[in-house]
C-alpha cells in the first residue's frame, strides 16, 4: 500500500517538474521568437548599418549588415558594395532557409530588397515598384530562379498566410459614400473590378490598418460598412506614399487594378494604387 502510494507520488512530482519545464521551454521560445528575425513576409523597413561580408552571385549581390541591433544576410541586384561600407538596403521580402543554388549555400534568413536606399533600382530588381508594377521578373520568378524553390511555400511557412492574411476582420463601421461621380463604397470596388479597372475612383472610409513603406509604398486598409466579410469584399487595400492614422475617416482617390498579382500568394482581386487624400 505504502509502496503504492510513494510511487503515484513519484509519478506526479515527474510530471509537475515535466510541465513546469514545458512552460519555462515555452516562455524562452516565445520571447525569443519575439527578439529573432521577423517571421512575417515582408522586412518592417531600411536595414541600415556596416557591410561584414559580400559576394556576388546569381545576378545578386549578397551581404552581411551589421545593424547593430543584428547581422541580417541580404540579397540586392548585382552592384558595388565593400565590407566596410555605410549602407542602407530598402525593405523587401524575408525568406526563411533559403537556399542558393549558385553559392551552394543555405541561410537561416536572407531579405530579398530590391536595392539600395536612394539608388536607381535595376531593371531586374525582384522588389522594386517596376518590377512588382508588371515591368521585368516578378519577386516569385526571380527568387525562384535563384533558389530552386516555391517562395509562396516558403512564406507560408514562415507564418504568413499572403494577401487573405492580411485581411482585417469585418468592423461594425457606417461611412457615408463619398461625393464625386467617381466615388464608390468599397463593395463596389469588388463587383465591379471588370468595369472599373484602369480608372480613377474615390472611396470614403475608416482606416482600419496602415503598413508603412513595403515595396517602397505604403499599405491602407479601408472599410465603410459595406462588402460581405465571408467572401473578403469588405476591405479595400490602397496603395499610396501619403501617410494615414489607423482610425481616421479619410477620402482617397487612386486608379483601380483588378487581378493583381504581386506573386509570392499576395494577388487582389481589387487593389487601388496611385492614390492620394482628397481634401
Amino acid at each position: 500500500m505504502k509502496k503504492t502510494f510513494y510511487r503515484g507520488l513519484a509519478i506526479c512530482l515527474f510530471i509537475g517538474l515535466a510541465v513546469q519545464t514545458g512552460d519555462a521551454n515555452a516562455s524562452s521560445e516565445t520571447k525569443e521568437a519575439k527578439t529573432s528575425a521577423p517571421a512575417s513576409a515582408q522586412a518592417p523597413g531600411n536595414l541600415t548599418g556596416t557591410v561584414l561580408e559580400t559576394m556576388d552571385s546569381g545576378g545578386y549581390t549578397y551581404l552581411q549588415l551589421d545593424t547593430g541591433a543584428g547581422k541580417p544576410w541580404i540579397a540586392i541586384p548585382q552592384g558595388k558594395v565593400a565590407v566596410g561600407d555605410k549602407i542602407s538596403c530598402l525593405p523587401g521580402m524575408v525568406m526563411k532557409n533559403f537556399s542558393s543554388k549558385t553559392l551552394d549555400r543555405t541561410f537561416d534568413s536572407i531579405v530579398f530588397s530590391s536595392g539600395l536606399a536612394g539608388a536607381t533600382p535595376a531593371p531586374h530588381a525582384a522588389m522594386g515598384q517596376g518590377a512588382m508594377g508588371g515591368g521585368g521578373d516578378s519577386f516569385a520568378t526571380a527568387v525562384a530562379a535563384e533558389g530552386g524553390v516555391d517562395p509562396a511555400s516558403q512564406i507560408q511557412a514562415a507564418g504568413s498566410g499572403g494577401s487573405q492574411g492580411a485581411i482585417v476582420p469585418f468592423s461594425e463601421i457606417k461611412v457615408e459614400k463619398a461625393s464625386g461621380d467617381n466615388a464608390y463604397r468599397v463593395s463596389d470596388a469588388f463587383a465591379k473590378k471588370d468595369e472599373l479597372n484602369g480608372k480613377t475612383v474615390r472611396f470614403k472610409g475608416q482606416v482600419v490598418k496602415f503598413s508603412t513603406m513595403i515595396m517602397g509604398r505604403n499599405w491602407v486598409h479601408l472599410q465603410d460598412g459595406t462588402g460581405d466579410p465571408m467572401s473578403n469584399t469588405h476591405d479595400l487595400v490602397l496603395t499610396t506614399g501619403a501617410t494615414v492614422k489607423e482610425g481616421d475617416i479619410v477620402t482617397l482617390e487612386g486608379v483601380l487594378t483588378a487581378n493583381k498579382d504581386f506573386g509570392a500568394g499576395y494577388k487582389y482581386d481589387a487593389i487601388i494604387e496611385e492614390v492620394k487624400i482628397v481634401e
